[in-house]
């Protein structure tokens, strides 16, 4: 979810809120630390009985039968459609599915299980069950995309070639200081770049659009101006601190001559003529622009898709998604066609094409680096949760990074507080506590965490603590409500119906649904699908007062638990980077992420390394308002003690 994004309204939050019980704040609860309690925190609480969530109620089970029975009917005539479709290759695929609706059924049924308030009347109960089976429908389309996908596509390589480059494998502090200490040519480092971006970017898709030219231009000015002036390092160092160093640009921000359509076909056409505030600023510290990268339509979804450009391919498996919607600029960076970035967060646009990639991604405190330059533009009560961030392979820059993009509002950060990180007082919260709403947490990801806390114990002697924020349960209601809010003024906020007609004409979700299926939309149908919720959903002041009290709470307990010197660890999404399509399914799982805007709390996501896949690990690192340092701080801590970004390829 990136720059404007405007929410799901209230999608199953109605029936969730009857009675008060749960707005009730539960005091953190400490544990001992991680060798005392290692076995219970690696696994994720079982749900509570039937009787526990719905006392006195008859069971919901029996509501959901017809409607089971009607999803299963309807999953096996979908089933035999693909059957008759599928060629030999494809027949391996599409028998893998021929599970899925009693998979989905449990799952549903499971969902009722986990609901722990009390039962919603039957209209609204109906509702949620209606918007349940959308999204059963919606996922049919990722369902057989994905069996259909494979054979179709990869029959080459399914991993980006590693690369040996010295170039390559520096960080941008490190290049900019060989280039001004003149040991190495700026226009070298260019035509390196531009170099690998040829060799792979026709396999991923990360960038949709180069300006090798006036890069090379750039490049040959920085050397030209380095070989008549003689002033010293330091100067230099302090003029330009990205001096030659090469840059990628998310496409949402406006960078001069080139395309800012935001994935929106109705926009392919436009052309920025001046440059987004940061982008700007990165420019004046010397960095030079390479191209712009993909996104997802209108920055709304967490799969890098359009029909501008296509679809971006992650480079540790190109079957798998890179994220959204900074996920160009994340699948960039962690194939070596960049070495620095720039990115949006709205819902976790920065940070979760940062952990599907492999790379640091950094989601500021609100309000301190500009979001001017960039479509859709988040205005109103919504501008307060878009952040504007850096995005990079090297942790240390990061906070050279910051510094720059949030030009006047440095001076709200403590950056040059330098606090060891056996100072760090460490919390840590293992999954939401078991929202039917998003994924379990991977194994791999729950051990990895594990690995992370008892380093922080064992190696670094530091304070751990294993915490548990009965809130976060609520973080997808919570995130869509603040987004839903009104504006200050009592205006309601632009739709997404109208951000789909680029404020011209708004768009009619239902008929363009039809013309998606004759194959004539210009959306895409996690678009569409955005626009039907909106019309049919309600705005519902009282359930909003109610989750903004939520918020309240889980702000002050959260703010007040870190303090000046903690920070959170939390995962960073449920699941490492999943196939295509595969967010249909489970549309919701970027409240992991998502949670951290509500609440306005700075948060960098680290990489941990890679699975038994070879798909990246990672977590999120969150602390209190304008305590940013201390997540760059332990970013760079982590980074040395578990490898950071390991190239495509590598083992």
């Amino acid at each position: 979810m990136g720059s404007g994004y405007v929410p799901w309204p209230m999608l199953g939050t109605k029936g969730t809120v009857r009675g008060e019980t749960f707005l009730v704040p539960k005091a953190l609860t400490h544990t001992p630390p991680l060798s005392q309690t290692r076995a219970e925190s690696t696994q994720i609480s079982s749900w509570p009985s039937h009787d526990t969530l719905w006392p006195g109620s008859h069971s919901p089970h029996a509501t959901q039968q017809p409607v089971a029975s009607e999803l299963s009917r309807s999953w096996h005539f979908w089933h035999r459609a693909l059957e008759a479709r599928a060629g030999p290759r494809e027949a391996l695929w599409v028998s893998a599915l021929k599970d899925a609706p009693a998979r989905l059924v449990d799952q549903e049924q499971s969902s009722w299980a986990s609901v722990s308030v009390m039962p919603p009347s039957l209209t609204k109960r109906g509702l949620m069950l209606l918007m349940r089976a959308f999204g059963f429908f919606i996922g049919l389309f990722g369902t057989a995309a994905r069996a259909l996908d494979f054979p179709r596509r990869y029959r080459g390589g399914r991993i980006a070639r590693p690369t040996s480059e010295p170039l390559l494998l520096l960080s941008g502090v490190q290049l900019a200081k060989l280039i001004r200490q003149r040991k190495v040519k700026c226009i070298d480092v260019i035509n390196t770049y531009i170099d690998r971006i040829k060799e792979v970017n026709p396999m991923i898709n990360a960038i949709v659009k180069d300006r090798f030219e006036a890069a090379q231009q750039e490049a040959l000015e920085v050397d030209r101006r380095l070989s008549e002036e003689q002033e010293d390092e330091a100067t230099l160092e302090k003029k330009w601190p990205f001096l030659g160093v090469p840059l990628t640009v998310k496409e949402a921000f406006e960078l001069h001559g080139m395309p800012n359509s935001s994935g929106l076909v109705n926009r392919r056409n436009v052309v920025s003529k001046s440059d987004a505030a940061v982008v700007a600023l990165l420019k004046q510290a010397g960095a030079i622009p390479l191209g712009v990268t993909n996104c997802s339509e209108l920055c709304m979804w967490y799969e890098s898709s359009n029909n501008v450009y296509g679809r971006t391919n992650n480079p540790y498996d190109v079957q798998c998604i890179v994220g959204g919607s900074s996920g160009g600029e994340g699948c960039a960076l962690a194939a070596a066609c960049s070495v620095i970035g720039v990115g949006s967060d709205i819902g976790g646009s920065i940070r979760m094409p940062a952990f599907f990639n492999g790379i640091f991604g950094h989601k500021p405190t609100s309000g301190v680096v500009s979001n001017e330059g960039q479509f859709p533009m988040a205005m109103g009560a919504q501008e307060e949760f878009q952040c504007t961030g850096p995005m990079c392979r090297y942790a240390e820059d990061l906070e050279p990074m910051l510094r720059v993009m949030a030009g006047p509002g440095i001076h709200k950060l403590k950056l040059d507080k330098k606090v060891p990180a056996q100072k760090i007082k460490f919390y840590w919260m293992e999954h939401d506590g078991g929202s039917f709403l998003v994924s379990r947490v991977d194994q791999e990801l729950l051990q990895a965490q594990e690995k992370v806390v008892r380093h922080l114990e064992t190696v670094l002697g530091a304070s751990v603590q294993h915490v548990k924020l009965s809130q976060m349960k609520y973080s997808f209601q919570i995130w869509v409500t603040m987004m839903s809010a009104k504006n200050h003024d009592g205006t309601e906020t632009v739709k997404y119906q109208e951000l789909l007609g680029d404020h011209g004409k708004p768009v009619w979700p239902l008929w363009e649904l039809v013309k998606w299926v004759l194959g004539m939309s210009t959306h895409t149908i996690p678009s569409i699908g955005l626009g039907l919720l909106e019309s049919v959903l309600k705005y519902d002041s009282q359930t909003n007062a109610k989750f903004e009290e939520l918020r309240q709470t889980l702000w002050s307990e959260l703010v007040g638990m870190l303090g000046n010197d903690g920070v959170f660890l939390y995962p960073s999404h449920p699941r490492v980077a999943p196939k295509h399509h595969f967010p249909l399914t489970r549309p919701f799982n970027f409240a992991y992420t998502g949670i951290f805007n509500a609440l306005g709390l700075p948060v960098t996501q680290c990489p941990l390394g890679l699975n038994s896949k070879g798909l990246p690990l990672g977590i999120q690192v969150v602390a209190a308002p304008f305590n940013d340092h201390l997540t760059l701080a332990v970013a760079q801590y982590l980074e040395k003690s578990f490898g950071g970004w390991v190239c495509p390829g590598k083992s």
